[in-house]
């Protein structure tokens, strides 16, 4: 990434953000036993660190995303999976919001000019797309190299490839933009965050409504 003291802010930064998400990827499969507990080679609070525990997470989620769709899954099993990927989504969102939250801190002092505007996605949602896209280029590659798929599974693949590198290259140049963009006042930040409700003790009906019921018992009837 960028030498600018680990903060984005000058073009060419999307691309070496998508070499860092794809290699995470390929860490996790170089891995013995595919790790639920990587061991970050970043230093701590870094914002590569940062990427790659965001992009860890990912791949996580994605393998949980297949094995819950297995046709064969035990009621049970398919739960647990269920309960995993809602635990690490939300493990993402936070991540995604402290990438925010840093680069709005980076940007904090820069006046925003009076025609400025604000972006529909923050820059840490696009390079959660970016990282989301090198799992799917990874695994798409991998599907071209099948030995055991027929040609025509392998063309259409190659054709998806095409599609996803050049959104790939779309999407690292649309974040470089709105990076200078903010830097130079003409765009501003607003970080709304995500206010998820569903893993929230204290908004999710089905969550509050046991959690009363554990608390107060309805007794027997006199």
């Amino acid at each position: 990434m960028p030498d600018n003291g680990g903060f984005p802010g000058i073009a060419g930064f999307g691309e070496p953000a998508y070499h860092l998400f794809f290699d995470t990827v390929v860490a996790y499969h170089d891995a013995e036993g595919r790790k639920e507990d990587a061991v970050n080679p970043f230093p701590e609070d870094s914002l590569e660190s940062l990427f790659f525990s965001k992009c860890y997470i990912d791949t996580l989620q994605w393998h949980a995303e297949d094995d819950i769709r297995d046709p064969a899954i035990q009621p049970e099993k398919a739960l647990a999976i269920k309960r995993r990927i809602d635990g690490l989504n939300q493990e993402r969102t936070d991540l995604v919001e402290s990438i925010d939250s840093r680069i709005l801190s980076r940007y904090a002092a820069v006046a925003a000019r009076p025609e400025a505007r604000v972006n529909s996605e923050t820059p840490a949602w696009a390079l959660d797309r970016l990282s989301i896209l090198a799992l799917k280029i990874y695994h798409t590659e991998a599907e071209v190299k099948r030995p055991d798929a027929p040609a025509e599974h392998i063309e259409r693949c190659r054709r998806r490839l095409d599609v996803l590198y050049d959104q790939r290259g779309d999407l690292c140049r649309s974040i470089d933009e709105l990076l200078l963009d903010i830097s130079s006042g003409v765009k501003y930040m607003r970080t709304y965050r995500q206010m998820k409700m569903y893993n929230d003790p204290a908004l999710n009906p089905v969550l509050y409504k046991t959690v009363k019921q554990k608390t107060n018992p309805v007794g027997p009837g006199l």
